[in-house]
């Protein structure tokens, strides 16, 4: 390389894909990247080796050799324990990954010293730092996917909690005895307002014999995910049974936002996630106008408090954190 700081790597491992990036962390810049499908059927041991194999694609592409890199934060979509380097659980990539030493799996695997966290964490400190709340002392950053996560700044610095779980806001009840969530649990946000609910909704209109567009939308992606560029597609052309499962995601979402605000007053919540970034203002609108409604304090501060905005970064934010966050404790 041409100066002597090392790059580090950012990989942001979700349920359905992991992006692995080479980042210039100082100016926000990817260098190269690598991004594939997880495969949560392989297991922690597969899906570890698939992170090995996207880090490894990312420096290549980056034009650098294993020499110019400083090491890699992983993003995990669970609780983790980042001091051992341990992840908790995964509970929407299986029990394999209960107490699975990730860091130390990686690290042999790449001769490189690694670092977790959770993934919705990181991805808060990607916008906090590059994104949508750069500038900002307190910020919430919600993601919704597969699941739904949350990052918490506080004072301009990430806030993990005593057990490194704070934020995760996708497992709010919201709804007495509600639907089954991930974590096996009733009732939880991410059963009601993520992707995955989402599509859960389209499945039992589907079931139930209402006409849709979304079986042949599927059948011409070739694939069985009902994915955000489908139910985004849907939802353009009118599909009534789409419609109602994203307004019935909006609302949740909607309350969840204005629980946080009430307990934090943040200045600004960023909203990212897959179904956002297809659909756009159009899907964020009625989240705030719910969580609006149901602020206690409706005080206007000139939009300078508790503002509800779109994530900057797109499919970028939980890498580009991982790396920042890598930085910070390999140095």
């Amino acid at each position: 390389m041409a100066t002597g700081r090392k790059v580090v790597i950012g990989v942001d491992l979700g349920g359905t894909n992991m992006l692995a990036a080479a980042v210039d962390d100082r100016k926000g810049k990817v260098l190269g990247e690598s991004k594939r499908r997880t495969n949560p059927e392989l297991g922690a041991v597969g899906v570890s080796e698939r992170i090995v194999a996207s880090v490894n694609a990312a420096i290549k592409e980056a034009g650098l050799k294993r020499k110019d890199i400083a090491g890699v934060g992983i993003g995990v979509p669970g609780p983790v324990d980042p001091e051992r380097g341990i992840v908790v659980r995964c509970p929407n990539l299986g029990p394999s990954w209960d107490s699975f030493p990730l860091r130390e799996t990686l690290g042999g695997s790449l001769d490189l010293p690694a670092t977790i966290d959770n993934d919705v964490r990181v991805g808060a400190v990607g916008e906090h730092t590059f994104g949508a709340g750069r500038g900002a002392g307190d910020m919430l950053a919600i993601f919704v996917g597969t699941g739904i996560g949350g990052g918490l700044i506080l004072g301009g610095k990430l806030h993990s909690g005593c057990r490194s779980s704070s934020g995760e806001v996708g497992h709010m009840v919201l709804l007495a005895d509600g639907p089954l969530c991930g974590c096996g649990e009733r009732g939880h946000a991410e059963a009601l307002a993520s992707r995955t609910a989402i599509d859960r909704s389209i499945r039992a209109a589907l079931d139930a014999g209402r006409p849709s567009s979304v079986p042949q939308l599927l059948v011409q992606s070739g694939h069985t995910l009902i994915s955000a560029g489908i139910i985004g597609d849907a939802y353009d052309a009118g599909d009534q049974v789409v419609i109602e499962a994203v307004q019935r995601a909006q609302y949740y979402l909607g309350l969840l936002v204005s629980a946080c605000v009430n307990l934090l007053d943040p200045e600004v919540v960023v909203i990212g996630g897959g179904v956002l970034e297809r659909m756009g203002d159009s899907y964020l609108g009625p989240v705030r106008q719910v969580a609006e409604q149901h602020y206690i304090n409706k005080t206007s501060m000139e939009g300078k408090c508790a503002r509800v905005v779109r994530a900057a970064l797109g499919d970028y934010s939980g890498a580009m954190g991982a790396a920042v966050l890598a930085r910070q404790r390999l140095a």
